[in-house]
C-alpha cells in the first residue's frame, strides 16, 4: 500500500532521539522550570505553570471527550486552577464509543480527542469547525513532521496530540515461544493468556493482515473472511482492555497480547521481561488529534485548553505519565532539562521510536466511508460470541 507522510513522521522521530530539531522542525527555546506559586499547586504538589499567553475566556465550563488514560490529571487540575474554568471530562475506551457519544445528541463535548481515521468522517458529516490558528501561538512548538497529514491537509480541523503503534506484547519469562507475526497469535498455546484491544478497526485490521489483505479494505468478501478468522481467535482472549492492559500484564493475569506502545512501554519499565514485538505483517501506526465540534458551546475555552497544553512545561506531562510518541519539541526540551531520566528512557526506547524496518513495514488505518458500519457490526458479533 502507498505510504503517507505519517510514516515520514516516524522516520524523523528516529533522528530526533539525537537531534531535537531534525526533519526541519522549528527550533525551540529552552524552557526553565516555573517558579513556585503556592496559590496554584495541585494536591500532588505539582506547581502549575502560568499560561503564556493567557487567553481571554468568557466561558465558565469546558467539556472534553477523550480516551481513557490519555490526559495527565495534573494537566486537567492546572487548567481549572489557572483559568477558573470547570472542566468536565467524558471518556471513551474505543473509537466506536467515541463516535456514539459525539453523535448521540446528549452532553455534546466542546473538544474531542479523535483517532486519525475518524477525523475525515467527522469532517464529511459536518461535525467539526475549522481551527483558527491565530488563537494558537504555541502551535509553533509542534514538529512540522506531524502536521499536514493526509487525513487533514493543512490542519484545517485538527492538531496532533499523541501517536504510537499497536503491536504484540509478550512476557518472555512466561512465553516459551514468542510470536513474530500477527498470525502466530492464533496458536492454541496462547489460549487463555491473552489481552487484546477492544477496538473494531484494530482487531479486524489484524485479521485482515493475517489474510494478506489491506486493513482498510471495503470489500465485503474480504471482511467476511476476517470475521471468520476472528471467530477462531476470540476464544483465546482472556481480557479485552483498551484502557490499561499494562495492569493485567503487571499482575501476571495475562502474559501476551495486542496493546498500544505506551502501555507496553510502561509495562516493560515495571518488568523488563515484557517485550514489544513488531509483527512481520506490519504494526498499526496511529495518531490522535484534538478537534472542536461544529456545535461547541464553549469554543473559547477549547482554545484556551489547546493553547495551555501546547506549552512545553505542560505538554511534557504526557511523556511522564503515558510515554506515547509526542510531537511537541518544547515539551521534549523541557523534559531533557528538568527530568533527564524520563527524557532518556523515552528517547532510547525502541517501543516509542520504532526501528526503521518496522516503520517501512507499518500500516495506518483510514476512513472506510460507508463500510464503517460493517466493521462495527462484525466486531460486535465476534466480540460477543
Amino acid at each position: 500500500m502507498s505510504r503517507t507522510d505519517f510514516y515520514k513522521l516516524f522516520a524523523c522521530l528516529l533522528i530526533i532521539s539525537m537531534v531535537l530539531t531534525a526533519c526541519g522542525a522549528k527550533p525551540v527555546e529552552t524552557v526553565e522550570a516555573p517558579a513556585a506559586e503556592t496559590s496554584r499547586v495541585t494536591t500532588t504538589g505539582f506547581v502549575c505553570p502560568e499560561p503564556t499567553p493567557r487567553v481571554e475566556v468568557a466561558s465558565q465550563e469546558l467539556n472534553i471527550l477523550a480516551r481513557t488514560e490519555s490526559i495527565p490529571q495534573e494537566m486537567l487540575d492546572c487548567f481549572e486552577m489557572v483559568y477558573g474554568i470547570e472542566l468536565v471530562r467524558m471518556e471513551y475506551s474505543n473509537p466506536d464509543e467515541m463516535y456514539e457519544k459525539v453523535t448521540g445528541g446528549e452532553n455534546t463535548p466542546d473538544l474531542i480527542l479523535s483517532p486519525d481515521y475518524m477525523v475525515p468522517r467527522l469532517i464529511h458529516e459536518g461535525r467539526l469547525q475549522g481551527l483558527d490558528s491565530s488563537k494558537l501561538s504555541a502551535i509553533a512548538n509542534l514538529d512540522e513532521a506531524w502536521m499536514d497529514q493526509e487525513f487533514d491537509p493543512g490542519n484545517q480541523y485538527s492538531l496532533p496530540y499523541l501517536a504510537g503503534t499497536d503491536a504484540i506484547v509478550v512476557n518472555t519469562t512466561k512465553i516459551t515461544k514468542p510470536p513474530q507475526s500477527w498470525s502466530d497469535l492464533w496458536d492454541t498455546e496462547y489460549g487463555g493468556r491473552m489481552v487484546v484491544l477492544d477496538d473494531a478497526r484494530v482487531m479486524i485490521g489484524v485479521a485482515l493482515l493475517t489474510l494478506g489483505y489491506d486493513p482498510n479494505t471495503t470489500d465485503p468478501a474480504q471482511l467476511e473472511e476476517a470475521r471468520l478468522k476472528l471467530t477462531q481467535f476470540i476464544p483465546f482472549v482472556k481480557l479485552f482492555d483498551s484502557d490499561s492492559p499494562k495492569t493485567a500484564l503487571g499482575t501476571g493475569d495475562v502474559e501476551i497480547g495486542i496493546t498500544r506502545s505506551g502501555e507496553a512501554f510502561k509495562a516493560s519499565q515495571a518488568n523488563p521481561s515484557i517485550e514489544y514485538v513488531y509483527p512481520q505483517e506490519g504494526a498499526i501506526f496511529w495518531q490522535e488529534n484534538w478537534v472542536i465540534p461544529a456545535d461547541s458551546a464553549h469554543a473559547d475555552a477549547a482554545y484556551a485548553w489547546l493553547s495551555y497544553l501546547l506549552q512545553g512545561d505542560v505538554f511534557w506531562l504526557t511523556l511522564r505519565d503515558f510515554a506515547y510518541t509526542i510531537p511537541n519539541l518544547a515539551a521534549l526540551e523541557y523534559a531533557k532539562i528538568n527530568s533527564p531520566e524520563i527524557y532518556s528512557a523515552y528517547m532510547e526506547s525502541p517501543i516509542i521510536h520504532p526501528p526503521s524496518a518496522a516503520v517501512a513495514n507499518g500500516h495506518t488505518l483510514k476512513d472506510v466511508g460507508d463500510a464503517a458500519p460493517l466493521y462495527e457490526a462484525i466486531w460486535a458479533e465476534v466480540r460477543g460470541q
